[in-house]
């Protein structure tokens, strides 16, 4: 399959063996991504297309992988990011320490849709909490939040501070002084906070730069 450069730039795209989709198993929740969607080619046939991603690599040599399925046999797969031609479109693919941050179609017309995840995935599960208990939904939202912002307000000035004390910086810039020290456990508490956060909302696909630099 063709790679299509447009604004967004994926890696090499391979072509894929045919082998079959394996089925969501309940320990992979938070290991591997499965999202779907249907697309009508232009004669008129509609196919589904899956993305499947292991987060944890491939056992071969480590790399994350999305692999395009359609109709259940394996169609291509590239490295990440990954730009996949479908008709009307492409499916651009790409993550980050926490997750996907995209799998979008995005049709001819420039026009996005999110793909669907698989209910038994941990996407899944939180999107059928959005949908059933949607109050819920927004407090767990406003949780991640704060876990992050809080974790961003320690963990950055105490990452200049530490920075500016390197003699080339401290002599060109001066030194900078944290006006947050804490104890390495609470350190580590809030550390861990974060990245239960950016995991929520890597969950939603709402999980950014600013959660790595977070946790």
């Amino acid at each position: 399959m063709a790679l299509r450069f447009t604004g967004w730039r994926g890696r090499r795209v391979r072509a894929g063996s045919g082998e079959p989709l394996r089925r969501f198993r309940w320990w992979q929740v938070f290991s591997r991504s499965l999202r779907s969607t249907t697309i009508t080619g232009p004669d008129g046939v509609a196919s589904v297309y899956t993305v499947d991603v292991r987060h944890g690599g491939d056992a071969s040599d480590g790399a994350v992988r999305a692999r395009l399925f359609v109709d259940g046999a394996l169609r291509s797969y590239s490295t990440m990011p990954a730009v996949f031609t479908v008709p009307d479109g492409r499916i651009e693919v790409a993550i980050n320490g926490f997750g996907l941050k995209r799998c979008h179609h995005v049709r001819a017309d420039g026009t996005e849709r999110l793909l669907a995840p698989d209910p038994a995935s941990a996407e899944g599960r939180r999107a059928r909490l959005h949908r059933d208990h949607p109050g819920v939904s927004r407090v767990i939202g406003l949780v991640s939040i704060a876990l992050v912002a809080v974790g961003l307000g320690v963990s950055v000035p105490q990452l200049v501070e530490t920075i500016s004390q390197i003699p080339p910086v401290a002599d060109s810039v001066g030194t900078f002084t944290s006006p947050v020290h804490l104890p390495l456990h609470l350190n580590l508490l809030v550390g861990a906070g974060a990245v239960v956060g950016s995991t929520e909302r890597a969950l939603r696909m709402r999980s950014s730069w600013i959660d790595e630099l977070a946790s």
